[in-house]
């Protein structure tokens, strides 16, 4: 099984002008997780994204998951949205994360459908919720908010109770069950 720096190793031989880094996932206080991710800049992400897939020291056959973080506000934070990208290696048992950071006004990113197919449903909850265009997407649109909705209910920004469109429904209580 291959640890996250050799990962790292392998991706970097194959992209040495980017010096691609390996940091923790999540930490504990002083003490780092398991858990590593390579923050990869979005020009660049499709290249890392098929390498990691291809390579045979790599070889990452699933996209087990395709999330997004809105840092608004986040202390230190100087990107808006994190999109991570959750791999899979089945051949040698090993996982890694991949963050593509990008802003407003237009938070774009190449789309990874090419490369796992399974990522054409990921991208479009990823636009629907958070605003995200994933160029080249094959049927970039809503998900799980209709169409001519116009906001992104996972932002920060997004208010609590909502912009209105829960205005038509009556209040229920447990007693009106």
């Amino acid at each position: 099984m291959a640890t996250p720096e050799q990962i790292l190793a392998a991706v970097n031989t194959r992209f040495p002008t980017l010096r691609l880094e390996l940091k923790p996932l999540l930490t504990r206080g002083d003490v780092p997780g398991d858990q590593m991710y390579i923050r990869v800049k979005p020009a660049d992400l499709l290249d890392v994204l098929r390498f990691l897939r291809d390579d045979g020291r790599t070889r990452f056959e699933q996209l087990i998951d395709l999330t997004c973080v809105d840092y608004l506000n986040f202390p230190g934070a100087s990107d808006r949205y994190g999109v991570i990208y959750s791999l899979l290696s089945l051949t040698h048992n090993h996982r890694i994360w991949i963050k593509c950071f990008v802003n407003d006004p237009r938070p774009t990113l190449p789309t990874a459908t090419a490369i796992w197919p399974g990522a054409e449903w990921m991208e479009r909850e990823l636009y629907d919720m958070f605003g995200i265009v994933f160029e080249g997407h094959p049927d970039l649109r809503r998900i799980l908010t209709w169409d001519g909705f116009e906001a992104h209910p996972l932002r920060k920004d997004y208010p609590l109770r909502g912009k209105g469109e829960r205005e038509n429904y009556p209040v229920l209580n447990r007693d009106d069950a």
